[in-house]
């Protein structure tokens, strides 16, 4: 004979699950993370594609402002240079954004993207601007190099991450679901 009370053990029982649910809801959770992981990825490699076209536009706008033919036009005016640059790379990058990148996303009115996409570049040009800034003028280091890896490679790794950021929250959105009507 049972010393068991039969309520305690349909109550464990009842809390018990089958062996072949847990790993299906390992396995719909384990493809919802790799779709999302795959999609990011695949959505960052684009980024960064477009993105190598706007950095070529910059560094080369840049190097033939502030160097070209040996003094360029603007060699003592890196700052103006470097903006120069950013505004050229800014409008090839927002049309690449725009046709390759994001093109999956929910299209935004250029009245309303445009500006903004100005605006994260003018925070990301920014950045650069005080990498070259505290380097030419706090650390006085000056130079094609200096000037180079601060505006070019550290300015440009801190801009992008945040305009990454910005981009896909701001100015192209994801996908909103409309709300269904009853």
């Amino acid at each position: 004979m049972l010393d068991t009370d039969p309520g305690q053990q349909r109550a464990s029982r009842a809390g018990r699950r089958t062996p072949s649910a847990e790993p299906r809801r390992v396995s719909s959770t384990a493809r919802r993370l790799w779709y999302r992981m795959h999609r990011l990825v695949r959505e960052g490699l684009k980024f960064a594609m477009v993105g190598s076209v706007g950095y070529v536009v910059d560094i080369g706008i840049f190097n033939l402002l502030l160097f070209g033919g040996g003094t360029g036009p603007l060699h003592d005016e890196p700052l103006l240079a470097k903006t120069f640059s950013v505004i050229a790379a800014t409008i090839v990058t927002y049309i690449g954004h725009r046709l390759l990148t994001f093109r999956h996303r929910a299209p935004v009115k250029v009245a309303r993207g445009y500006p903004l996409f100005f605006v994260f570049n003018g925070v990301g040009l920014g950045i650069a601007l005080a990498c070259l800034g505290f380097s030419r003028y706090v650390l006085d280091l000056s130079g094609p190099l200096a000037d180079n890896i601060s505006a070019n490679i550290v300015g440009l790794v801190l801009g992008t991450l945040f305009r990454y950021w910005a981009y896909r929250t701001w100015v192209f959105p994801a996908h909103r679901p409309e709300p269904a009507q009853v």
